[in-house]
């Protein structure tokens, strides 16, 4: 087994953020991998990019899904959590997550917080 790392770009707050890291947490529980870290940047680790800069279009997804309404207190960023798995495991519960996310299909619709996975 080794580290792997789960990456997610979000448009969230702290609301939204604290559902995103719940369902990554029962994904990873089910299939039995263990969390080692987590970590949720504003900034790219070892770039000067914001996560404002590159996951601005998030913000555009929501305000495009969401006229008239407000943002809040939501924000680009960037979580990481690094889990003890195998590969298999590891495609396995990135799937999971993403499914959870938007369990809607291909269907047009909005999704609770606008993402993208890296």
């Amino acid at each position: 087994m080794r580290t792997r790392t789960l990456t997610f770009g979000l448009y969230a707050d702290e609301q939204g953020l604290a559902w995103v890291r719940r369902l990554v947490q029962e994904a990873a529980a089910s299939r039995s991998a263990r969390i080692v870290r987590e970590t949720v940047a504003r900034t790219l680790p070892g770039s000067e990019l914001s996560t404002a800069d590159v996951y601005g279009m998030l913000a555009e997804q929501w305000a495009w899904e969401h006229p008239g309404q407000s943002g809040g207190a939501r924000e680009p960023v960037e979580l990481r959590v690094h889990v003890v798995c195998s590969l298999r495991t590891w495609r396995a519960i990135r799937k999971t997550v993403i499914r959870n996310m938007c369990p809607e299909g291909t269907a047009p619709h909005v999704c609770r917080v606008p993402w993208i996975a890296a």
